[in-house]
């Protein structure tokens, strides 16, 4: 891996030139290290040393989750007494995919987080509280603790849930920021009020968030960044997306108008359904090639996430594109009543609705072959008037209302929080295959 943090401030043609620089070292290495990208170079006519630029990259077939659930060892360019640590993908779109790490691919996840967090602001005089999973396959959790100490951070690994445990540790440690799921920050928020915990003076200033949509493609806070922030203004909230495949992440900075690309670390297209490019403007499918890897390194690796992105300079200083929210997964996409859905927009209405203290959506087949849309919610109001205000909500943001289903708050809980999971569920798909 070359390291060169300033590469974010250059110019974008000097970027480009330093990811092509880039680009053709990984050709050339999964040419002749990879036994599925030497199979699918071979198959396909295509020879490394003319893959010279970004474009080029559109010679190449594109990988998907399924060639890796498929192949799986195929992509090893190492022997497997060089692999030191093994992970694997959370499952939400089948059978989790195992990812095998170096130990050159592991400093190099600790520097992607180092830059994630000096994006944000963070240095060595922060302390960390770290409330996601260290264990149970879960890479991210491990890279947050690697990129803190590179920093020089301090770090308390409290694990995730546990609302009593975060306060006392808050209070014992006073930690300057937090590694958390953004809906947990209400957990904590209404602990503390159960409990006289003055939660706007505490230590925490910052929150650096995964797994939940925070923002809105114009960077504006979504309805659960809303609440979280009318509720405690004092805590500044920062959102990091990334996926284990990829091993890096795309974060904010104080800006807050998208996570920016490491140029040093990844590639990106933009591609619509039939592979082809989307312009700036037009959410697409993220698509990445990794730089740096020597383990598992991806070429052209579908993600399934569907985004939009800015390419417009930003304030902080940083010439990179910028990511915008996640808009929704391809293999998530709804059509409901005439109308196309992702989960996202679902969870922004229903996060904007105090009264719902959680739910979960499900879609599934219903007898005409279509997609239906079941909302199971855990709710304090149990009335008919509540029921229809929620569906006229959702009437009124995108024309159509799903069916309503009021459940026990614990009965949710089990399927939101299973044993094996490391992030909560929210969309559940049991539509026929």
């Amino acid at each position: 891996m070359n390291k060169n943090p300033n590469i974010q401030f250059a110019s974008p043609e000097k970027i480009k030139e330093f990811q092509e620089a880039e680009l053709a070292n990984t050709i050339n290495y999964v040419a002749e290290k990879s036994p599925y990208y030497k199979r699918l170079f071979q198959s396909n006519g295509i020879k490394p040393e003319l893959i010279k630029t970004i474009e080029d990259l559109q010679k190449i077939p594109l990988t998907g989750k399924k060639e890796l659930q498929n192949f799986g060892k195929d992509f090893f360019c190492v022997p497997p007494v060089d692999i030191i640590d093994y992970v694997t993908t959370s499952g939400t779109l089948g059978e989790p995919v195992t990812v095998a790490l170096t130990e050159e691919d592991l400093q190099r996840l600790a520097y992607n987080e180092y830059l994630s967090f000096t994006t944000t602001g963070i240095c060595k005089n922060d302390i960390m509280q770290l409330m996601t999973t260290l264990d149970r396959r879960f890479m991210a959790g491990f890279a947050y603790y690697m990129g803190a100490r590179s920093i020089g951070c301090g770090i308390v690994r409290v694990g995730n849930g546990i609302p009593q445990l975060q306060w006392d540790t808050i209070n014992r440690i006073n930690p300057t920021f937090c590694m958390v799921v953004p809906s947990f920050i209400l957990k904590l928020i209404e602990y503390a009020k159960e409990n006289g915990i003055d939660y706007r003076k505490s230590s925490l200033k910052k929150a650096v968030c995964i797994g939940e949509v925070l923002r809105d493609s114009n960077f504006n806070l979504s309805k659960l960044g809303q609440r979280i922030h009318e509720e405690w203004p004092e805590l500044e909230l920062f959102t990091t997306y990334a996926s284990t495949e990829m091993q890096s992440s795309f974060t904010e900075c104080k800006c807050h108008c998208g996570g920016h690309l490491q140029p040093e670390l990844i590639i990106v297209e933009f591609l619509d359904e039939n592979a082809n490019p989307v312009p700036e403007g037009t959410p697409g499918e993220v698509t990445i090639t990794t730089l740096g890897i020597t383990g598992m390194p991806l070429v052209r690796f579908r993600t399934g996430d569907i985004c939009d992105r800015s390419s417009e300079p930003c304030a902080c200083g940083r010439n990179t594109t910028r990511l915008k929210p996640v808009v929704g997964r391809m293999s998530h996409m709804i059509k409901y009543k005439g109308t196309t859905l992702y989960p996202p927009a679902l969870n922004d209405i229903l996060d904007n609705i105090p009264s719902i203290t959680n739910y979960i959506i499900e879609v599934y087949t219903n007898t005409i072959g279509t997609d239906s849309i079941r909302v199971r919610i855990a709710t304090s109001d149990k009335s008919e008037e509540f029921i229809k205000t929620v569906k006229d909500s959702f009437r009124s943001k995108i024309r159509v209302a799903p069916d309503i289903s009021v459940e026990p708050e614990e009965l949710l809980q089990k399927v939101i929080y299973p044993p094996m999971s490391r992030k909560p569920i929210r969309f559940v798909d049991l539509r026929d295959k």
